[in-house]
């Protein structure tokens, strides 16, 4: 439920509304607006019966919300959320965010050209895992703490805050010890404990949307993170798993506008994993772009051919300098 003040309520009503809302067993949540002021109702398991609220003075209109997310949702908070990353703001109207570098953190060499060849093109955050959830257990899972450190170190070699995976709880005190953003990758989308935990923190988290997690079951996942505490998060799509068998998932841009009216979180784009081909990385990464994309993640490799995670999604220097090239070409 979603109380709607009067633009002239004084602090006094607004807190005899809070009052009423605790003595209700329910939990009054202050959402500051530039156009209005209100308060979210949490806590409720149905239908709450709104008589001994709505003829409060001061209160101007009760919205009943029956989404399974509330916090994230634009109907709590109208005005859309940027989230702070470094120096680097994602969201609203700010132009799109582009965050590259390799799928893992491979060696010293590896992790230092991928990133000087991301900063000369113009990234804006730098990307490498550490840790490496993979389909097989006998496949490439990271360098772990090893990898962190290459990769802060490229980070501040470079001049760019970094983002990279985290998979359990337990690694949360090393990625927070050298990340600048807490990515949960789409096989953690659910894993509620975690997302509680990094709800808990005051690190802005990247929630890729799980392989087939339908787009209430996203943002209800986001907000177990928001209902911690912590409203810096951003969305990225990174493709769903349907029948098609040609590219890696299917990438679903519908998802962008319709998140953008449901949510005031800002939400970016995964094109890599989304095709699994270099050659159509571009194309739907510009298309992502236009569909209103407030970012993007592109993998980036200084020679793809030798990688050992993900070589044949990844761009080379010169693909990804191209492709910077024509993101900036695009007008509107």
């Amino acid at each position: 439920m979603l109380i709607v003040m009067d633009h002239a309520a004084t602090a006094a009503q607004i807190d005899a509304v809070n009052e009423r809302v605790k003595m209700m067993g329910l939990r009054p949540e202050p959402i500051p607006g530039s156009q209005r002021t209100a308060i979210g109702v949490l806590g409720n398991q149905g239908y709450i019966d709104d008589s001994a609220i709505r003829n409060l003075a001061g209160v101007r209109e009760i919205i009943h919300v029956s989404k399974p997310y509330k916090l994230v949702s634009r109907d709590f908070h109208p005005d859309s959320t940027i989230v702070t990353v470094g120096k680097v703001e994602i969201g609203g109207e700010l132009p799109v965010v582009m965050m590259a570098g390799p799928c893992s953190v491979e060696s010293e060499a590896q992790m230092f050209a991928s990133a000087r060849i991301v900063k000369q093109a113009g990234a804006h955050i730098l990307r490498g895992g550490a840790f490496k959830p993979r389909t097989g257990p006998h496949s490439f899972q990271g360098l772990g703490v090893e990898g962190l450190r290459l990769l802060r170190q490229a980070g501040d070699e470079v001049g760019m805050p970094v983002v990279t995976e985290v998979m359990r709880i337990g690694q949360l005190d090393d990625v927070c010890r050298y990340a600048d953003l807490l990515q949960i990758g789409a096989r953690n989308m659910q894993n509620f404990d975690l997302l509680k935990e990094v709800g808990k923190l005051k690190f802005p988290v990247l929630l890729k949307r799980g392989m087939s997690a339908t787009i209430e079951e996203f943002l209800a996942a986001a907000e177990y993170i928001v209902a911690e505490g912590n409203s810096q998060v951003v969305l990225c799509e990174r493709g769903i798993r349907t029948f098609e068998t040609a590219t890696r998932n299917t990438l679903d841009l519908t998802v962008v506008p319709l998140v953008q009216q449901l949510s005031h979180l800002p939400i970016i784009v995964d094109p890599s994993h989304a095709t699994g081909r270099r050659e159509l990385v571009p194309v739907m990464a510009k298309a992502a772009v236009v569909s209103g994309a407030q970012g993007l993640m592109v993998e980036v490799h200084n020679d793809p051919t030798q990688a050992l995670c993900d070589g044949a999604q990844s761009l080379d220097g010169a693909g990804f300098a191209q492709l910077m090239l024509e993101l900036g070409q695009l007008r509107f």
